[in-house]
């Protein structure tokens, strides 16, 4: 294996305390110039605000080292010459979308309606408003910032975007333009980025689906690890991962031990 992909939250941390041994881990990887970047459904905070956040647990990033659902949507948004959109992403998410225009909450047109992880914010009213722009405006993608379908927090498991891109979609028939994890083309993305084939490359993740099943349709190579949203049922899902580890404390040695050739 030459490169690999790191999931981050489950991974090298839980809510705000590090995963132990993930300081080592990464650092590992870096002193040996191993080719890895950070790959993350998270849509609650800016690129600079989780290099923030892993430098105050003592791992040092740079911004070009992250894919994320909002650059990769902001990216194809682009492409696509679409230029107004309707926002349903935290506010610290849409500083990825300052330059299009953007919604309000009277307007009624819109080029595009992106759904990203709102958490609380999520009420009958916010999505019955994203359901009736899709209805208004039957050449608006949905675009999903990942299909993730709940995360590990502090006080447990929590709802992610992706049970409320599932409703918007029965609803409307409206089949969503995923921009993150488990879709082949983010992958694929991060795989351009580091220059190497999928066969080339390792994806670690705590989320059996997410992670694991995507990359791996991807045609990735997979580690699932035991921390962050694992449960042992996942192991009964018909999912194969390549291998499995107690935490990412255990990859280093992994990879000098084995080489990682799996």
């Amino acid at each position: 294996m030459t490169a690999i992909l790191f999931d981050l939250d489950g991974v090298l941390y839980e809510g705000d305390r590090p995963i132990p041994g993930a300081v080592e881990a990464i650092d590992y990887f870096q002193q040996n110039r191993i080719p890895h970047l950070f790959v993350t459904n998270t849509t609650s905070r800016p690129v600079q605000a989780l290099v923030e956040k892993l430098a105050a647990m003592g791992i040092r990033t740079r911004t070009e080292e992250y894919l994320t659902p909002p650059l990769a949507a902001a990216s194809w948004l682009t492409s696509q010459q679409r230029r107004t959109v309707s926002l349903f992403v935290p506010e610290a998410t849409k500083s990825a979308f300052a330059g299009f225009s953007q919604t309000g909450e009277a307007d009624r047109h819109t080029e595009a309606v992106i759904v990203g992880d709102l958490g609380e914010q999520w009420d009958f009213a916010t999505l019955n408003r994203a359901f009736r722009l899709l209805i208004d405006n039957p050449d608006a993608p949905l675009l999903a910032l990942g299909m993730t379908r709940y995360w590990h927090a502090e006080d447990g498991l929590r709802l992610d975007a992706g049970p409320f891109v599932a409703a918007l979609r029965y609803a409307t028939g409206r089949e969503p333009v995923v921009m993150g994890k488990p879709d082949k083309a983010f992958f694929q993305a991060a795989l351009d980025r580091l220059q190497v084939k999928p066969a080339e490359a390792i994806m670690i993740g705590d989320d059996i689906r997410g992670d694991i099943e995507g990359a791996q349709q991807a045609g990735l190579h997979t580690i699932l690890v035991r921390t962050g949203k694992f449960r042992p049922t996942d192991l009964d899902t018909g999912i194969r991962p390549d291998t499995v580890i107690d935490s990412i404390a255990d990859l280093a040695a992994l990879w000098m031990q084995r080489s990682l050739r799996i």
